[in-house]
C-alpha cells in the first residue's frame, strides 16, 4: 500500500483533491484502508476507481470486461461465468462512468494539440427504437476525443459534440471536416466564442476565437449509392484549409472517423447492425461506448502509428497507442491499468455565504477580538 499516492475523497474534506500533504497514511492493511488526518475519514484503496466495491474475484472481473470492450455479447459472459445478468449490466456502467471521468482528467484536462479534427454520427438501434451517437476523433493522433448519444440526430447533439471538441483542444486554431449536415456550422461558431472580460460590470461580451476552419464533405446519392462527393470551406480561407491538410497529409473527408466507427460496431455489441442483443437504455449504450473509446485510446496499438525502433532493439517496429501519438502516455496501458486508474478529484471549495453574516458568527468574531 501506498499512500503517498493517495487523495482524499470525502466531498467536505478541506484537503479533497490535493495530493503531496502527507494527510493519508494506512489505516488497515487486511481491509486495504486508508485514512485521512484532515478530516478523519477512512476510504478504500480502491475507492475512486471502477473496482470499488466489488464482491466478484479481479479476475473474473477483467475477462468480462475485455471480452466486451471487444465485442462480446453480455448473455454469454453471464453463460460462461455464471454470473447474474444484473451484475453485468452494473459492472459496464461503472467502467463507463470510471472511463470518462479518465478520459476528461486527461484528454480534456490536459489539452491536446489538435490540428486536424473529423466528425461524424451513427445509428443505433435499441429495443424498440433508434438513437444517434456522434463522435469526433484527431486525424493525426487517431485520438478519439469522445461522443454523445441522442434520441435525435438534431441541433443539440451536434452542440454537446461541438463543446466537447473543444473542450479538448489546446489550441482553438485547427480545422474541423465534417459531413453535410448544416447543424455544424452554427454550432461550431457557437463552441468557439468565449467572454471578454473588461473588468467593468455587466455581462461580458462574446467574443469569437480566432482560427476556426470547417470544411465539410457532401456525399450525393443515386439509388442509395454514391455517385459523387463535393470538398467546400465552409469557415474559413480555402488557402488556409488546403494549408492544414498538406500539413497532417489528409483529406477533407471523414474517411478516419468512419473507419473508427466501424471499429465501434465491432467492438461493441449493441453497435452490430443485425443482433440479437440491442441495448434497452441509452445509459448502457453510453457506458459502452467510453469503455471501448478509452480502450481504443490507451489499451489497443494503432498500426498506423507504430514507428521504427532503434537498431540492436530486437524489434523492427515500435508499437502506439492514440494516447502515446497525442502525448498522453508513454506505455501501453493494459485493461487493468485503465480501470484501476484514479483520476484526481476537483480541489475543495469553500461555501460562498451571500449577505450579512449569521449572528451567532458575529459574536464569535466580537468574542475572539476582546
Amino acid at each position: 500500500m501506498e499512500p503517498q499516492s493517495q487523495i482524499c475523497h470525502n466531498t467536505q474534506c478541506p484537503a479533497r483533491g490535493k495530493g503531496g500533504l502527507d494527510n493519508i497514511r494506512v489505516h488497515s492493511i487486511k481491509e486495504r484502508r486508508y485514512k485521512c488526518d484532515t478530516c478523519g475519514k477512512t476510504f478504500a484503496a480502491t475507492k475512486g476507481t471502477a473496482l470499488y466495491r466489488l464482491h466478484k474475484p479481479v479476475e473474473v472481473y477483467f475477462l468480462v470486461m475485455v471480452l466486451l470492450s471487444h465485442g462480446c455479447r453480455p448473455q454469454a459472459c453471464v453463460a460462461a461465468f455464471g454470473l447474474d445478468e444484473r451484475t453485468v449490466s452494473d459492472w459496464v456502467a461503472k467502467a463507463g462512468s470510471h472511463c470518462e471521468a479518465v478520459h476528461k482528467h486527461l484528454v480534456a484536462g490536459s489539452k491536446v494539440e489538435l490540428e486536424h479534427v473529423q466528425a461524424d454520427e451513427l445509428w443505433v438501434k435499441l429495443v424498440g427504437r433508434k438513437v444517434w451517437m456522434a463522435m469526433a476523433m484527431c486525424a493525426t493522433s487517431r485520438l478519439w476525443l469522445g461522443g454523445v448519444v441522442s434520441q435525435h440526430r438534431d441541433k443539440q447533439l451536434v452542440n454537446a459534440l461541438a463543446k466537447l471538441v473543444r473542450a479538448c483542444a489546446a489550441d482553438p486554431r485547427l480545422l474541423v471536416c465534417t459531413v453535410g449536415l448544416s447543424s455544424y456550422i452554427n454550432a461550431l461558431r457557437r463552441a468557439w466564442i468565449k467572454p471578454c472580460y473588461t473588468g467593468k460590470r455587466g455581462r461580458p461580451r462574446l467574443v469569437a476565437e480566432p482560427g476556426l476552419l470547417v470544411g465539410q464533405m457532401v456525399k450525393q446519392y443515386a439509388h442509395r449509392r454514391v455517385i459523387g462527393v463535393i470538398e467546400r470551406a465552409v469557415v474559413g480561407a480555402r488557402e488556409a484549409i488546403l494549408q492544414v491538410l498538406e500539413a497532417t497529409g489528409t483529406g477533407v473527408n471523414t474517411a478516419y472517423i468512419e473507419r473508427l466507427n466501424a471499429t465501434f460496431r465491432a467492438r461493441l455489441a449493441p453497435l452490430v447492425r443485425r443482433t440479437r442483443a440491442p441495448a434497452r437504455k441509452e445509459a448502457t449504450l453510453t457506458a459502452g461506448m467510453w469503455l471501448v473509446g478509452c480502450c481504443y485510446n490507451y489499451c489497443w496499438a494503432h498500426h498506423s502509428l507504430r514507428l521504427h525502433t532503434v537498431p540492436g532493439a530486437g524489434r523492427k517496429w515500435g508499437e502506439r497507442t492514440p494516447a502515446m501519438a497525442a502525448g498522453l502516455t508513454q506505455h501501453i496501458w493494459r485493461l487493468e491499468e485503465l480501470l484501476s486508474y484514479q483520476a484526481p478529484l476537483p480541489e475543495y471549495a469553500a461555501p460562498k455565504r451571500r449577505g450579512r453574516p449569521p449572528k451567532q458568527a458575529t459574536d464569535q468574531s466580537l468574542r475572539l477580538a476582546a
